[in-house]
């Protein structure tokens, strides 16, 4: 992506991701490395190096790279790691509540029951003694991230790639979701996602209402202390009026099924990152976030006056090689597209009051104007959207 990027340009990062608060890297190689000597055998002599915050960090976890030296079987090895933070409640974080130790075990589990690559994960950490917050470590891997800001169809090493290399993100990116979609009973190797779904059979159908009444719970908590959005309540009313027939059990969904939380080499994905909203769904709850995700950056691009990647991650065609796949016909896609519309409107609305607490952007008169994508979900409620856009499948 061109680095001269404008002014305008900065400032819609800064609102889209909001700052993130920040530690002394040599405190936390102290305290890295202290933590470090409760985990590792006697003997092990661990140092912590190079520590960084990254400026692009997560508008949910925080994340720090290090580097950590430490003697393995009489030898002194480097391991490039990660670590991934809860927030502190004054940081007015993004979600209710983090629980790490949970995505510590997901992705363990995805790594050893599925095709699916994930990093491989070192220790979880539930006391926030150490850096202020639980946390959890996994290994480094090193790749290309399709960037959020600026987004990735905006000009990037994805956008400047070849059609064909293009095609084959896509259809990889595709096949992550059908590999972690064929885990089997997902209810007995993921109890901490059943909540009262039990852990015997779970359909789709009773994950979808358990899910769709979790972000019922979620935007309650977001308008706690300030304003109600009459769209995402019209969009939860619409939900209920729209309700699909959803056959089959219910499957592991990733949840952030989206390409900008992957990390890719040569077009190829080698780590699938952030499993903080992994739920038990429908195969469709994953397949519409996707979709919708990319949607989002090709409508900023529009509003932006620039080309976009129009022929990238379609729905028919992510609908077709997810077919291809795993012999489903992906259906109610107009259900699950809004629904994946509805869900980043909950999330964008409790971002921009974030960034309204951060004096990083002004409250709105129109609290609905918090939602970047409002017309979006306007002309999805009223059945526009995708004859605007030339209907991409009427699945």
């Amino acid at each position: 992506m061109s680095s001269d990027n404008t002014r305008e340009d900065q400032d819609f990062a800064e609102v889209a991701r909001p700052g993130q608060s920040r530690t002394d890297p040599s405190e936390l190689a102290d305290r890295l490395g202290g933590w470090l000597q409760t985990k590792l055998p006697p003997g092990s002599d661990p140092r912590v190096t190079d520590v960084q915050v990254p400026a692009a960090n997560g508008m949910s976890n925080e994340t720090i790279l290090f580097d950590a030296l430490w003697n393995e079987d009489f030898v002194r090895r480097n391991h490039h790691l990660v670590a991934r933070i809860a927030p502190a409640p004054s940081a007015v974080p993004i979600f209710p509540s983090y629980d790490l130790d949970q995505q510590f075990e997901v992705i363990k589990a995805v790594g050893t029951h599925s095709r699916v690559p994930v990093p491989r994960v070192y220790w979880s950490e539930t006391s926030p003694e150490a850096l202020g917050g639980e946390f959890f470590v996994m290994e480094r891997i090193d790749g290309q991230v399709p960037p959020d800001v600026m987004p990735y169809n905006f000009g990037s090493w994805l956008s400047e790639g070849s059609a064909e290399d293009r095609r084959r993100l896509q259809d990889n990116s595709v096949r992550l979701l059908a590999d972690l979609h064929a885990i089997p009973s997902p209810a007995q190797l993921f109890p901490g996602l059943t909540g009262e779904l039990g852990r015997n059979h779970v359909s789709a159908d009773a994950a979808l209402h358990a899910h769709v009444d979790g972000q019922r719970r979620y935007y309650q908590w977001v308008i706690e202390s300030g304003p109600h959005s009459p769209l995402i309540e019209r969009g939860l009313d619409w939900l209920d009026a729209h309700w699909p027939t959803v056959s089959g059990p219910a499957v592991l969904c990733w949840g952030d099924s989206r390409i900008g939380n992957v990390i890719y080499q040569d077009f190829t994905p080698v780590a699938v990152l952030d499993w903080e909203m992994a739920t038990l769904g429908p195969r469709e709850l994953d397949l519409g976030w996707m979709i919708f995700l990319h949607r989002f950056f090709e409508d900023l691009a529009g509003m932006a006056g620039l080309p976009g990647l129009p022929d990238f991650l379609r729905r028919e065609d992510v609908a077709a090689e997810y077919r291809v796949l795993t012999g489903h016909d992906a259906a109610n896609l107009d259900f699950f597209t809004l629904y994946a519309a509805l869900r980043h409107a909950i999330i964008m609305f409790r971002v921009q009051s974030r960034a309204v607490a951060f004096a990083q952007a002004q409250a709105p008169e129109d609290p609905d104007d918090m939602i970047m994508h409002r017309a979006t979900v306007e002309q999805m409620l009223d059945g526009t959207y995708w004859d605007r856009i030339g209907r991409q499948g009427v699945a």
